[in-house]
């Protein structure tokens, strides 16, 4: 009985003396319950667990892009920055509050894609048998990662909604079984066979070309529309061999009797007034003539024998029917138009095939590891609204450029064209990295919900005592400290004594008061007056953990590329401090030998402090330029929005002593710098040309 708590358990003692039976979710808890089948691995939580235990954590909103006089946030395209859990958990109370609708009105996410990364780069020391054991170790941390968010995606959809899901060789056959748990075996549609690669020519073993995509509807219905897939030029010739002289459109021509699974065989027809008979039989019946050739679908003409046939044009064919072999996608290369220099991105003619099968115009589409924003990009160019999600600054600032730059991108009806319009609104926030400037600047009210949503409180006004008080935190009070109508108040003991003489045995033993740090003149988490203990929450602060009862995780940053997308589960929430940044600015004159002695300017940023502040109780050391992440330039920038040229990683710039270098051709204007640490704090820099000086 050690998972069940002390009430429980003399519940269930009591249950079990009057041989009554006990609840199933004390069942659960006592006894090891299994399903039918099911993936057991260490560390697997209870549904139940994983819905009520996450934190929500408020969106903060940054930066609206393409400005409207529509200011509603349910409406609008979010990119959002931050652990995809914890903002899942932040959708789902929106679903429940009827902030998430498609089209129609319905509640909830129409289509769900992913492209989950698996990073396996631990280096193990030890014996072969160690090495196997942490592998399966660092793999059930995965499965039981994904299978977090697989839970809360479910309860996103909408009742006719699906999810996709894609992966690679290594993990798939887990997943496969969790999402049988999690959705059912029953939603399971298809495994979608892609073809993502020609192949690496490997010496040895088989070259591993294909991914599998999942396919599982919420309910007992999901919105499907059949597609069908393109031919290439080559097999448009095959299949329509003949051109007319008119028009020059290719055609073929089909016979309308045949042998096998005729109708009315040895009867007669009438084609076009024609009367024709045949001793093989007919495609189809009278009816099936009259009604196909009344509605033009088919243009009936005669041979030199009299004999019937149809012409099927090249230009009126919609394709082959679909089916789940994908091998007819461009792959992304290099020079592609499609490119944006990001780690596994993935082509748009895949979301594409995926998001038209799958939705509706102006229906929801969401992507909770969006990467380089191939999801976002083709929901926007398809007319639906999108919701992306990612604790990557690069791939934040990635998707940002891409969405903002979307009608210099091809079209998708006609790739050789681009797409020329402009994305609609979108904004961009932050989830569980704040800035604590903003929020100090928002209007009470506003201020007020973000405070309470920041503790999990539930926003509920009610009064004790001619005292006003603002919401729960589970069953006990809380109040948020009003510092802008009292701006000379401070929070002492004074207040807490004050606060107490009225409240005193009406309250239970615990109270709660969401505070700015430097309103509270006492370092104690709370203050014991009587049966009550007084916390403060303070905002700034990180996460209390006696409150939450788990540790404190941040968000990290990668310092290369091959780290770009590996997965880091955070827990709670912080506040952006702004990293120390001291640099010089060098411009430097080399000879190129190669090119006959042509003289190349060289820029170069060479960073010799590079420090994070960290908010915490406890002092927090890091060495010189130990935090760094990367670094990030705009060649042009515009003075309003940062638009990503050129990444360089910490754990490349370490092997040339920190120095950022790039060619003057690159500079086209002022010079926007973001130096990243690998909490995702950011310093931001502008320079000129003329910031930079010859090296002394």
């Amino acid at each position: 009985m050690d998972k069940l708590n002390d009430i429980e358990r003399q519940i269930a003692i009591q249950l079990l003396r009057e041989g009554k039976s006990l609840p199933d979710d004390y069942k659960s808890k006592i006894f090891d319950v299994k399903k039918e089948y099911e993936l057991i691995y260490e560390g697997k939580q209870r549904e139940e667990d994983i819905l009520a235990d996450t934190m929500a954590v408020p969106l903060q909103r940054v930066k609206t892009f393409r400005n409207s006089d529509d200011d509603d946030d349910t409406m609008m395209n979010k990119l959002i920055f931050g652990d995809n859990l914890q903002i899942l958990k932040t959708l789902l109370q929106m679903k429940n509050e009827g902030k998430l609708k498609n089209a129609d009105g319905t509640p909830g996410v129409r289509l769900i894609y992913i492209d989950p990364p698996f990073a396996t780069k631990q280096e193990f020391r030890g014996s072969k048998d160690q090495k196997a054991y942490q592998d399966k170790i660092a793999g059930a941390k995965f499965v039981e990662y994904l299978r977090k968010r697989l839970i809360f995606l479910r309860e996103l959809l909408s009742s006719d909604g699906s999810i996709y899901v894609h992966l690679d060789w290594k993990k798939c056959h887990y997943v496969k079984i969790v999402m049988d748990e999690t959705f059912g075996e029953n939603k399971f549609e298809t495994e979608i066979v892609y073809k993502r690669t020609l192949g690496h020519h490997l010496a040895s073993g088989m070259d591993k070309m294909t991914d599998s995509i999942f396919l599982y509807r919420k309910g007992e219905y999901l919105l499907f529309k059949q597609t069908y897939q393109s031919l290439t030029d080559e097999e448009i010739k095959e299949k329509f061999p003949f051109v007319e002289k008119e028009t020059g459109r290719r055609y073929t021509h089909e016979k309308l009797e045949q042998k096998s699974n005729a109708y009315s065989k040895d009867q007669i027809r009438v084609i076009n007034g024609r009367k024709v008979k045949t001793e093989l039989g007919w495609r189809w019946t009278q009816e099936t003539f009259d009604k196909r050739i009344a509605e033009n679908l088919y243009l009936i003409f005669w041979t030199k024998e009299g004999k019937p046939r149809y012409k099927r044009y090249a230009d009126e064919y919609r394709g082959r029917k679909l089916g789940n072999l994908w091998d007819d996608i461009e792959l992304i290369s290099s020079n592609s138009s499609e490119a944006v220099g990001y780690p596994t991105q993935k082509p748009e003619a895949l979301l594409t095939r995926i998001i038209k099968a799958s939705s509706n115009e102006g229906d929801l589409v969401l992507d909770c590891f969006a990467g380089s924003g191939t999801t976002l990009a083709v929901a926007e160019k398809l007319g639906r609204q999108w919701i992306g999600i990612d604790c990557g600054k690069l791939s934040i600032y990635t998707m940002q450029k891409r969405l903002l730059k979307i009608e210099e991108s091809k079209d998708i009806e006609n790739p050789k064209k681009k797409y020329g319009k402009q994305c609609n609104l979108f904004a961009l926030y932050n989830a569980g990295l704040y800035d604590y400037k903003m929020i100090k600047e928002l209007h009470w009210e506003q201020y007020r919900e973000f405070a309470l949503k920041l503790f999990q409180c539930r926003s509920e006004r009610h009064e004790i005592s001619k005292i006003q008080l603002d919401g729960y935190l589970g069953a006990d009070n809380v109040m948020v400290f009003n510092h802008q109508k009292y701006s000379d108040a401070v929070m002492d003991r004074g207040f807490i004594d004050d606060l107490h003489s009225y409240l005193k045995d009406k309250i239970g033993k615990q109270f709660f008061i969401i505070a700015p740090a430097a309103s509270v003149k006492f370092l104690e988490d709370y203050i014991e007056k009587g049966n009550t203990k007084y916390y403060i929450l303070r905002i700034p602060y990180s996460i209390i953990e006696e409150i939450h009862d788990r540790g404190f995780e941040r968000i990290k940053q990668p310092v290369n590329e091959k780290d770009v997308n590996d997965t880091v589960e955070s827990v709670g929430f912080d506040f952006i401090q702004i990293p120390i940044v001291e640099c010089r600015y060098i411009k430097e004159n080399r000879e190129n030998k190669e090119f006959f002695n042509i003289k190349e300017d060289k820029y170069i940023i060479k960073i010799d402090r590079f420090e994070s502040r960290i908010l915490s109780r406890k002092p927090v050391h890091f060495e010189n330029i130990e935090t760094l992440s990367m670094v990030m330039l705009d060649y042009d920038f515009d003075g309003e929005v940062f638009d990503l040229d050129e990444v360089f990683y910490a754990e490349d710039l370490k092997k040339i002593d920190y120095e950022v270098r790039f060619d003057k051709e690159k500079v086209k204007g002022d010079i926007m710098i973001i130096y990243l640490d690998v909490f995702g704090n950011e310093k931001r820099e502008v320079k000129r040309v003329e910031d930079f000086s010859q090296r002394s």
